[in-house]
């Protein structure tokens, strides 16, 4: 018998796209909150796409890596437009060359000051309320990342006073950074409003976003910084032991993230209140959620924290069970997709089917292995999510091209040797298969190669620029995505 859909989070037929907000067209240096994202909202309701799924949104650090933000909170100062700025009456023009953000930066303070000098009062009450509700994350990420600007150090290298939280020093600190605070708080109203803006657009038009969030925090961020006892940490705040993910098929020394692991009997302690706060926020941002290693909750490869790479670490036991049942009676049921790629044990299964959790289908993973396969479209169970690749794989086309003459074969005779030009093919059987959810990588859509992948992991350089242009896009596009859209019983009703 068919099994029904996981979560309300797909209560039927859906397809998505898959495009991260940075990789919006326009004169900034990345895409943003501005008019380009309510341009693609408009192109995706009109292809009858009714998800728009991207990557976590949070403040990057070194790198640019949306996966290693220093706020699991905290939005991207990036994201926010300037051009509503100018419409409010908060700033007078926004720059024209800013490759460095330096004149992003100075517009920005601009802005705060003008806001002190002319917004109105209802929009002072609406900056009050923000402050107010957001609160319980929003006070110790101004705090931190005033200090942080201040010393320009990683928070374990602070005073002792600072680094332990000590009452008096962060007495001390909130009086004399007191500015930077309140336009640190003010930066990230401006992102709230904005994203609100766009969320409700986006919903009205019928289009839910589908946010991303991974399940490890950067060391150097808010949260460990105020919530150390929830970490995995030395007494001075240095790190004992590191995720990641051990040696396998791809990497001969597995993979080391470096990121803090969690202290599980000091979640539970807590009644799992870093965890409930997190999920509290990401429900503000998007209708849908995407966990990332999810094979985490389960069991988590524990790395000390001097070895160079991740071979000689161990698996150490998780509670996701205990967390993800606390999270249910908060919450209710959750719109949550487990990312479950990879070598995944029937534990994981059964926990990501007890909480009823779509599972995650990468069409170029198919077609090596057989027929038992579980990446095939006749494994599919319509509680999972297809794609025909994520933004860690290449493009589809690349792939393709990528391949040895014999897969391609196999691909193109699994294909039915269809006589679309790759990767019309692979979007096809993604938009066919049983899975409740297909999404599409914007870059396949265009038909791009390889060239133009997002992220290539185990590389530091050349990743999470990509951008499109309106003048990619074939004028046909809209009405042939439309046609296989409702071709395949995904159309909106």
């Amino acid at each position: 018998m068919d099994s029904p859909p996981a979560t309300d989070s797909i209560d039927r037929r859906r397809a998505g796209v898959l495009l991260h907000l940075t990789s919006l067209p326009g004169a900034g240096p990345n895409g943003d909150l501005g008019w380009e994202a309510f341009n693609f909202v408009n192109f995706l309701a009109d292809c009858g796409v009714t998800v728009w799924q991207m990557l976590p949104v949070g403040p990057t650090q070194g790198g640019g890596s949306p996966y290693q933000t220093s706020s699991v909170h905290a939005g991207s100062a990036q994201l926010i437009s300037l051009a509503p700025l100018v419409q409010s009456g908060w700033l007078d023009a926004a720059p024209e060359d800013d490759h460095d953000g330096t004149a992003r930066h100075a517009a920005f303070q601009h802005c705060h000051q003008r806001f002190g000098q002319v917004a109105s009062a209802e929009d002072r009450a609406a900056l009050e309320q923000f402050c107010a509700e957001q609160a319980y994350w929003l006070a110790d990420y101004s705090l931190y990342r005033a200090i942080h600007e201040h010393r320009d150090a990683p928070w374990w290298d602070w005073p002792k006073g600072l680094r332990g939280r000590e009452r008096a020093a962060l007495t001390r600190e909130r009086t004399r950074l007191a500015a930077a605070i309140a336009y640190i708080q003010f930066e990230q109203f401006l992102f709230f409003r904005q994203w609100d803006a766009l969320r409700t657009y986006a919903n009205g038009k019928g289009v839910r976003l589908f946010g991303d969030m991974p399940i490890f925090v950067a060391h150097d961020s808010a949260e460990v910084w105020a919530r150390p006892q929830d970490f995995d940490l030395n007494p001075d705040g240095t790190l004992r032991v590191v995720a990641g993910v051990p040696p396998d098929y791809f990497s001969a020394t597995g993979q080391r993230w470096g990121n803090p692991l969690y202290r599980w009997d000091r979640l539970a302690a807590s009644d799992y209140c870093f965890w409930i706060d997190r999920i509290r926020t990401q429900l503000r941002l998007f209708d849908m959620i995407r966990i990332d290693h999810f094979r985490g909750f389960d069991a988590y490869w524990e790395i000390p924290a001097h070895e160079a790479t991740a071979i000689n670490g161990t698996w150490v036991q998780a509670d996701g069970d205990a967390l993800f049942a606390r999270l249910g009676q908060e919450f209710g049921e959750l719109p949550l997709i487990a990312e479950d790629l990879g070598v995944i044990t029937d534990a994981v299964d059964a926990l990501r089917a007890k909480y009823r959790m779509p599972g995650m289908k990468v069409l170029q993973f198919a077609f090596e292995g057989g027929p038992d396969n579980p990446y095939l479209p006749y494994h599919h169970g319509r509680d999972s999510v297809v794609y025909t690749g994520t933004h860690d794989n290449d493009t589809t086309l690349g792939w393709y091209q990528s391949i040895d003459p014999g897969l391609r074969a196999h691909v193109d005779d699994y294909l039915g040797h269809c006589g679309e030009p790759m990767p019309w093919p692979m979007i096809r059987c993604a938009l066919g298969s049983r899975a409740d959810l297909a999404i599409i990588p914007m870059q396949d859509l265009l038909a791009l190669d390889g060239a133009h992948r997002m992220n290539t992991p185990g590389t530091a350089t050349d990743n999470w620029t990509w951008r499109y242009g309106w003048d990619q896009i074939p004028a046909d596009l809209p009405a042939r995505l439309t046609h296989l859209v409702r071709l395949y019983g995904r159309a909106p009703v």
